[in-house]
């Protein structure tokens, strides 16, 4: 699975942490969502890739009391799974919970 994934940390804007090793990742990010809309929570499938977009499952906000977001660009195999953001949810938050515990806090973003 190809994996693009954007959020923000408790005091750092929004970056790309996984770039599913897309030399533009937001071309390809910008490509995924641009029907999804704007909705907090949402799964946009566009073509092979499915566009993800969830609320932290731990109700983390940033300094400024936002809920932090997380979107993701599914690409391969694993995308065909993703229909709803429960399945999202499911299958790929796991595959970053641990890391977005570690640099949430930090106060720039990982490098």
């Amino acid at each position: 699975m190809s994996l693009i994934w954007a959020t923000r940390g408790r005091s750092w804007g929004f970056r790309f942490l996984l770039t599913g090793e897309f030399p533009d990742p937001l071309r390809e990010y910008e490509a995924a969502f641009a029907g999804a809309g704007d909705a907090q929570q949402a799964c946009y499938i566009a073509g092979d890739r499915v566009a993800l977009r969830i609320a932290d499952p731990l109700g983390r906000k940033d300094q400024s009391g936002r809920v932090i977001p997380h979107e993701f660009v599914v690409c391969g195999p694993q995308a065909a799974q993703i229909h709803t953001v429960a399945d999202g949810l499911a299958l790929v938050w796991p595959q970053v919970a641990g890391e977005f515990e570690r640099v949430w806090q930090m106060p720039r973003p990982p490098a």
